[in-house]
């Protein structure tokens, strides 16, 4: 891998219910700015670059009066297009990435795959959930959707797993936190690859 070749990228998204900028650093050291409208989702994204030490800058509106869905959702898509853009053509990396993250009673577990062939499996959060907002401002069920869209528009396999947990807050916080980590494992550079992509194939 060049070490001199910044691995960034920069992508803005407007439709008629949102717009967002996303800017990132894979080689940074956790600087994060972020500010959806939705609080609780500032939160979580804020905790997602401190742990995967991106620098990362996220600006976003939308439609927050008639729902955080859009806002939230594109904000997922636009953070996955950009992390593609910063990955380049993924010479050098680890690619695979996994991390066990503790939060108080919440245990959760996320693995990824740079793979380029998008996938996700969410799995172990709590059904009853799927109802409440955390934060009066963030539905929990929106989760999957962030995940879903970060994923496939990364183009990363991503399974997340929620082992056990009780509070919604917690549960969340620590999948983002988990997927942060995994991420960071994965895209950090490996000096036995060097300039060679990691697969079989040739390509990534």
């Amino acid at each position: 891998m060049n070490e001199a070749a910044p691995r960034t990228g920069r992508v803005e998204r407007t439709t008629k219910e949102s717009s967002v900028t996303v800017e990132l650093d894979l080689d940074g050291s956790g600087r994060v700015e972020v500010d959806t409208t939705v609080p609780f989702y500032d939160h979580m994204l804020h905790s997602l670059g401190t742990h995967a030490a991106f620098d990362m800058t996220v600006r976003a509106s939308g439609d927050i009066h008639i729902d955080a869905h859009h806002t939230v959702e594109d904000t997922a898509i636009v953070l996955g297009q950009a992390l593609r853009q910063a990955l380049g053509d993924k010479a050098g990396i680890r690619r695979f990435g996994d991390a066990w993250i503790p939060m108080d009673e919440t245990l959760a577990h996320a693995a990824v795959d740079v793979s380029g062939r998008p996938y996700c499996v969410l799995t172990g959060e709590p059904e009853q959930y799927n109802t409440f907002t955390v934060g009066n401002n963030y539905p929990f069920v929106l989760n999957r959707h962030v995940f879903e869209s970060l994923a496939f528009h990364a183009g990363i396999n991503l399974h997340a797993r929620v082992i056990h947990g009780r509070d919604p807050h917690h549960i969340t916080e620590a999948q983002y936190k988990a997927i942060a980590r995994a991420l960071r494992a994965a895209v950090e550079p490996d000096p036995r690859f060097a300039d060679t992509v990691p697969s079989t194939k040739g390509s990534l």
